[in-house]
């Protein structure tokens, strides 16, 4: 029991440091209100296991407060976009039984769609003082577009990958 424990706390460190690690390499896109952040591939990961939700949550929470250091990133995304990565995961792992292919299509949209909801709201309300519709609506869609890479064509490949080599089973 406790070894399942100390294994189950080192794979969400382990996915955890590899977001981290690649948002931060990758910094000149995975920052700003424009971005394509490589690392939210892993985002595919709660449709494996409820390991990848702590994961990629405490990543991201990583990644935002490394930006904000680096100057890169607004504090306040250190709450939001943090939160908006949990609840994503969260709807991910609620879907993850619905395959296309075997493939778990469905769980890459809830990243998409609530980081476009959520960091589109926090740019626009940041950006001009208050709500415009006209606004959010240009802001959701940007981080919107720059989730779908990563989500939606990455993650797909990544687990494909990790299926087909038994690192899926070795992992999780």
């Amino acid at each position: 029991m406790k070894q399942s424990k100390v294994r189950a706390l080192c794979v969400c460190a382990m996915v955890a440091a590899l977001y981290t690690a690649v948002s931060v390499v990758l910094a000149m896109s995975s920052f700003g209100a424009v971005q394509l952040r490589a690392a939210e591939a892993l985002t595919i990961l709660p449709a494996i296991s409820p390991l990848g939700i702590w994961g990629v949550t405490v990543g991201c929470l990583l990644t935002n407060m490394i930006g904000v250091g680096m100057g890169l990133t607004m504090s306040v995304d250190i709450l939001f976009g943090t939160a908006a990565t949990l609840i994503a995961a969260l709807l991910s792992y609620l879907l993850r039984g619905v395959r296309w292919k075997g493939l778990p299509m469905l769980s890459t949209l809830p990243p998409v769609l609530v980081n476009g909801v959520v960091i589109g709201l926090e740019i626009t309300w940041l950006s001009v003082g208050g709500f415009s519709w006209q606004v959010f609506l240009l802001n959701f869609a940007s981080v919107s577009l720059g989730q779908v890479i990563p989500c939606c064509v990455l993650g797909p490949l990544l687990y494909y990958v990790l299926r087909r080599t038994g690192l899926l089973e070795k992992l999780f």
